[in-house]
């Protein structure tokens, strides 16, 4: 499975992948209230990403990691907070606790788990009043915009799964996908906070980004490192050896309603 493929390179995840904007943090912990006394889940931390930020607030942390040296780098990275519990397991099976949680946080992974599960469980694992908090992350149109365009002939040309003339849409281009939350009868008062941010990288870092993504990594050798060989080409010699991507981050933030 390909939400399976990270978990072949997770010291190169946790060293590439970005956290997540501050800002972005500081209105999940307002629009869910959260605090020292707190019990929060994280499911599909990765290697603590999200969690190291969540960990600063001094909640309890169950994270709930299904790659096991994904989950092994995570509980070297959260050493330092002692309410942070690692847990390797598949969310979908995973037995949760009598106690139900404060809140419910998954970033840039709720897309992996099972759509005829997820909702509900999360609306299990959590008390009435709790909130579930998902950080949906798109890649879109910003930054060096000519190798962005330019870019998509060496997908044309190795990855056979990328359709002609793809571009990335502006982010206002982008609708929240809500629907998901609206339509369950155990959440309500759907907020979405959205946050946009530039990141720069020299050609070694964003070959490490790409690296990390699933598609990425499920492409045979031969037609990945055409693909990686292209692209660094293309970085360092029309961009001086650095390009900025844009990233939209969406918070959604629901209210789980009294039984």
């Amino acid at each position: 499975m390909l939400r399976e493929t990270f978990n072949d390179a997770a010291e190169l995840y946790d060293r590439a992948r970005p956290g997540y904007p501050p800002a972005l943090v500081a209105e999940l912990a307002r629009l869910t209230g959260l605090g020292p006394d707190s019990r929060v889940m994280e499911v599909g931390p990765g290697t603590g990403q999200l969690t190291r930020a969540l960990a600063g607030f001094g909640c309890h942390i169950t994270a709930v990691e299904l790659g096991d040296a994904m989950a092994a780098v995570a509980r070297r990275r959260l050493g330092g907070f002692p309410r942070v519990d690692v847990r390797t397991a598949e969310f979908e099976r995973w037995p949760l606790p009598a106690e139900p949680f404060d809140v419910l946080a998954c970033a840039t992974a709720f897309h992996w788990l099972d759509p005829a599960v997820r909702v509900e469980k999360a609306a299990d694992a959590l008390r009435a009043g709790g909130h579930l908090a998902v950080v949906v992350t798109h890649h879109v149109a910003g930054g060096s915009a000519d190798f962005f365009a330019r870019v998509q002939e060496c997908y044309e040309r190795w990855d056979p799964a990328t359709p002609p003339g793809l571009r990335l849409r502006p982010s206002e281009e982008i609708v929240p996908d809500t629907a998901e939350f609206e339509t369950c009868p155990r959440f309500d008062d759907v907020t979405v906070i959205r946050c946009e941010r530039d990141i720069t990288y020299t050609s070694d870092q964003y070959i490490d980004v790409l690296l990390t993504y699933s598609g990425h990594r499920a492409l045979d050798s031969t037609r990945r490192e055409g693909l990686l060989a292209c692209v660094r080409d293309l970085i360092e010699t029309r961009h001086d050896g650095r390009v900025t991507k844009r990233y939209l981050h969406e918070l959604i933030v629901a209210t789980r309603v009294t039984p």
